[in-house]
């Protein structure tokens, strides 16, 4: 079986076993923004051809494919959803010389009744947590979520713009002005989380990076790094159950920020296996519907 996880900005394909190891791969920059009038089935096909040739004739998707602005559009699948429900509920799509399949995305709703969807993170949850009997992840991103895994079902979960928002009050906001590029600075990111878990709002403390700089007590080269801790600190303090450890599925780079800030906060951070969303793919694709 041929696994795709295609997002916004990438794409990345597996050749799997039966067994689901990983048997060759594939990553290119082709994510859903970047195919211009709708060519979808021929950029799967230059990136999987080859494979293709060589006698592969099942393919299985997750992603923001799935999305309006993807190839076909599957409806959410509501929350609670384990493997078996989200193959049950597999959208077939078009292509000539293999069948080709699509992992719907969830929906859930808070107690509000406000709606919560993912896509893509499904997957990676599944291939990461599928015996887990109770436990909480986190998938740091511009859209991080926080999901909670009951007997192996994604149960409930919920997202924070904490990536996004970071990079836009970096471009576009007074704070920028005072910030300059360059590497993580670790102290002041933990600066940034400790003030999270101090009083005060984050719309108060958020004009503290620009004073702090003004009164040369936060330096240009510091000020990106203690604005992310505080929003990350600030995310981890409103998501995280108390007492409770958290599976880091992500980047290497941003779920070791997100560990600092949970281990800050007295929580256990538990990073998880790479290729969760492969894992994902071949645990959903062994029951899938295919001919």
């Amino acid at each position: 079986m041929i696994g795709v996880d295609w997002g916004t900005s990438s794409l990345r394909a597996y050749r799997m076993a039966a067994d689901g190891r990983i048997r060759d791969r594939r990553a290119s920059p082709t994510g859903i923004l970047h195919v211009t009038d709708g060519a979808f089935a021929a950029t799967l096909r230059r990136e999987i051809g080859a494979w293709l040739a060589d006698g592969e004739r099942h393919v299985l998707m997750s992603g923001m494919i799935g999305s309006r602005q993807g190839w076909v559009e599957a409806t959410y699948l509501p929350c609670p959803a384990g493997a078996a429900d989200l193959a049950a509920a597999l959208l077939p799509v078009p292509f000539d010389g293999a069948q080709v399949l699509l992992v719907p995305g969830l929906s859930d709703a808070d107690e509000a009744d406000t709606p919560e969807v993912m896509r893509g993170e499904e997957t990676q949850i599944v291939g990461t947590l599928a015996d887990a009997a109770d436990a909480i992840a986190c998938l740091p991103g511009s859209h991080s979520k926080w999901v909670r895994v009951i007997a192996g079902r994604i149960n409930a979960f919920r997202t924070y713009m904490t990536g996004e928002t970071f990079a836009a009050l970096r471009s576009a906001t007074i704070l920028g002005r005072m910030m300059t590029d360059g590497p993580t600075d670790l102290a002041a990111f933990d600066r940034g989380v400790a003030r999270a878990g101090e009083a005060g709002h984050l719309l108060r403390q958020l004009f503290g990076v620009r004073t702090l700089g003004l009164f040369g007590r936060l330096a240009e080269g510091e000020s990106a790094s203690y604005l992310s801790g505080l929003l990350i600190g600030h995310e981890v303090r409103a998501a995280r159950p108390a007492g409770e450890s958290v599976h880091l599925i992500g980047t290497p780079e941003l779920c070791a920020l997100y560990a600092r800030a949970i281990l800050a906060q007295g929580g256990t951070p538990l990073p998880a296996a790479p290729d969760a969303a492969a894992s994902g793919l071949h645990l959903i694709g062994r029951t899938a519907p295919w001919t």
